[in-house]
């Protein structure tokens, strides 16, 4: 059956069917090839988008001007300090306003229900750039990096995330997976379980049930035997940073090392990471806190460089699978 996103809003993968997902991948691929093949042809010409960042980033931010101006169209960045949405206007008007001005709409920020709001009352598609409770747009440059590197379809693949289970990749990471039919653990401390939005537990449980897919949440390090896929993020989030101390002692025994990769008994494991990673001291950050005595390294700079790392390509594919998007919901 043909699929057909134009006019859609991209807010969650939750919102789309497998087979719509499956065709957003396969897009993704097709026009990374055609990129690189020199093939030139743009489906966003004349098209005008606005980007707005509550949160700073370089990846995203990046990935959608680039794929937006490769595909012939034009883009606005507003960042808080630059758009008085929320303050002196309220984000109904704003959205309304930014409707008539723009052809789609893409938001960064905090709450979930502001860029449902957006596409509540824009009129054009709104994407989803991040939000703190989900992160969609990663999750299809995750999949298309697992596609191009591992030799199972994705309905055989295992996923392993340790660290902090309830923060927005691992979510979205639940969502994904259940929606595609994968085996995804998320591995992290009981008190951090306990937790999680009990919403996106019983959603995500409830979907896999219905795809084939598993969703497991455990301490249990026995959980990586088996794994395809180690996945990995920062310990605490903009906007978290008092608690990064308590965060660091809660989460280092599950920093990801050259012995994690080892309890895979998987010599193809891939490790993936969102980024931006703590590997080593070399970040102003990083080094701050190892000066007051807090390693919040996330993973072993020997596996983020390592051979089963493939965080560069994945970080490519944000631009592709953005594109994807673009194309598919707003190109003619």
């Amino acid at each position: 059956m043909a699929v057909n996103l134009k006019g859609r809003s991209f807010l969650t993968l939750q919102d789309f069917t497998p087979a719509e997902v499956r065709y957003l991948l396969d897009l993704g691929h097709d026009l990374k090839a055609k990129r690189r093949a020199g093939i030139r042809a743009p489906a966003l010409e004349g098209k005008h988008i606005v980007l707005l960042f509550e949160k700073t980033s370089t990846r995203t931010r990046c990935s959608f001007e680039v794929a937006a101006t490769q595909e012939g169209a034009h883009v606005t960045y507003l960042d808080a300090g630059s758009s008085q949405m929320g303050k002196k206007e309220s984000l109904e008007d704003s959205a309304r306003v930014l409707g008539r001005f723009f052809d789609g709409i893409e938001y960064r920020g905090y709450e979930q229900r502001v860029v449902e709001d957006l596409a509540r009352w824009a009129g054009v598609p709104v994407w989803n750039g991040l939000t703190d409770a989900d992160h969609p747009t990663q999750i299809l440059a995750d999949m298309m990096t697992i596609e191009e590197h591992c030799q199972k379809p994705l309905s055989k693949v295992k996923v392993v995330f340790p660290g902090d289970v309830r923060n927005n990749m691992c979510y979205a990471w639940m969502i994904g997976a259940a929606k595609m039919g994968m085996h995804f653990v998320g591995l992290g401390p009981e008190q951090l379980a306990r937790e999680m939005d009990q919403r996106t537990l019983k959603t995500t449980f409830e979907t896999a049930r219905a795809t084939g897919g598993l969703i497991e949440i455990t301490d249990d390090k026995n959980c990586l035997r088996d794994a395809d896929v180690i996945y990995g993020d920062i310990w605490a989030s903009m906007g978290e940073e008092e608690l990064i101390p308590k965060r660091a002692e809660l989460l280092s025994p599950y920093r990801v090392t050259e012995e994690t990769l080892e309890a895979t008994g998987n010599p193809d494991v891939l490790y993936l990471h969102c980024l931006p990673s703590f590997h080593d001291l070399n970040t102003k950050t990083a080094k701050e806190w190892s000066d007051r005595g807090v390693d919040i390294r996330e993973v072993d700079d020997a596996v983020f460089r390592g051979k089963h790392s493939v965080v560069f390509d994945e970080a490519e594919n944000r631009m592709h699978s953005i594109k994807a998007v673009l194309v598919a919901t707003m190109g003619s």
